[in-house]
């Protein structure tokens, strides 16, 4: 029988994420581990009058999601294979109306051996695809959302049970609640008084024992990520203007790109591009992902955590991100939907905690201070 929880998930996602009407094209991206949540998804996908299509890819890497075949795809293949469009995620990302995806991997450290240079090529190939993505999904052309499946291995990165990881992923998602979509509409009302609240202003400075940036918003949109991209979600965030960023920022957790933790990050900024990095762990991955295009070096996002039930670091971004009581940026590519111009292959996001004693002033004004919001 059905777990409720997961029934409940895959409602959420398909009625309120995404939204599916008749007749809509639904990529449907998820791999074996998933496959109760799948079923659950394509029978709710189908009670909603849509087509579903079932892909076995994984991003932001799209490479066969079966056991070690991603691994062996990257050991093997030469510079031409790598540089390769899929014709199937071409498809999806440029002409569907909806994608749903759902991550449940077998191996989270797959790629951890892979030279940095052939993950650099096959970020790369992806870029004009990826740019699509992110245009249409600004424009609301693209409906889309990710979650994830609770795995075996997402459990052991995140130091617990199966059996305990499960159920932080449902009370996160609200999953476990008789009306989950009544949670969401909550957080997106308590997050819209803080985007109001931003609308029109011109500089962010943030201050605390880890960080010491300043950053230009003028002109710029800040976000209220309420679930329908993200689930879970909790977050508020912008895109900065692109020269603007000034100052020094150590983040306090590892920063995670395709299975590579770079740990002890820290980056000095002058006008907007990062010209000074170190990191304890993994630095040499570091900059050859901060060298990897002309906008790697700069920031897409500016971004805070609201959710104070993601209280804990997983190592996944989806949920991570959104730990209430942190901040995070993100190198390289910018949602235009901020307004951010900023182009590159990679969007790499980055976690600081502010819960002790880190400031965010806005024109001035003390908008929030160490992990709560002060207007």
């Amino acid at each position: 029988m059905t777990d409720k929880r997961i029934a409940n998930l895959a409602k959420t996602l398909v009625n309120y994420c995404v939204s599916v009407r008749e007749k809509d094209r639904v990529g449907i991206i998820a791999q074996p581990p998933a496959t109760p949540l799948l079923q659950e998804v394509l029978r709710e996908v189908l009670r909603s009058g849509g087509y579903p299509y079932l892909l076995p890819y994984s991003v932001p890497l799209p490479t066969p999601a079966y056991e070690g075949l991603a691994q062996i795809f990257h050991e093997e293949a030469n510079p031409d294979q790598l540089m390769h469009e899929d014709v199937f995620w071409k498809t999806l990302n440029e002409d569907f109306e909806v994608r749903i995806f759902i991550q449940s991997e077998y191996n989270t450290q797959s790629l951890s051996d892979i030279p940095p240079e052939k993950l650099k090529i096959r970020r790369q190939a992806y870029k004009n695809i990826n740019d699509t993505y992110f245009k249409r999904m600004s424009t609301g052309d693209l409906r889309r959302v990710s979650t994830l499946f609770p795995t075996q291995a997402y459990a052991d990165d995140a130091g617990m049970t199966l059996t305990e990881f499960e159920d932080y992923v449902y009370s996160t998602t609200f999953s476990d609640c008789d009306d989950p979509v009544s949670e969401w509409n909550r957080i997106r009302d308590e997050q819209q008084s803080l985007v109001d609240w931003l609308n029109g202003k011109k500089e962010v400075r943030v201050v605390g024992p880890n960080v010491d940036m300043t950053l230009s918003i003028d002109g710029r949109i800040f976000i209220n990520s309420d679930g329908k991209q993200n689930m879970p979600s909790g977050e508020i965030f912008t895109g900065p203007v692109e020269d603007s960023a000034q100052g020094w920022v150590r983040f306090t957790h590892p920063a995670i790109l395709s299975g590579r933790e770079v740990e002890g990050v820290e980056l000095h900024f002058e006008n907007g591009r990062v010209t000074k990095a170190s990191a304890k762990k993994n630095e040499e991955y570091l900059f050859t992902m901060l060298d990897l295009d002309e906008g790697s070096r700069h920031l897409g996002e500016f971004a805070i955590g609201t959710n104070k039930k993601i209280n804990r670091f997983i190592k996944k971004i989806l949920f991570d991100e959104k730990i209430g009581g942190t901040i995070h940026m993100a190198l390289g590519k910018g949602y235009p939907i901020t307004g951010s111009q900023n182009q590159s292959a990679i969007h790499w996001d980055m976690i600081c905690d502010m819960r002790e004693g880190g400031q965010i002033l806005v024109d001035g004004e003390l908008f929030y201070d160490s992990g709560q919001f002060m207007v």
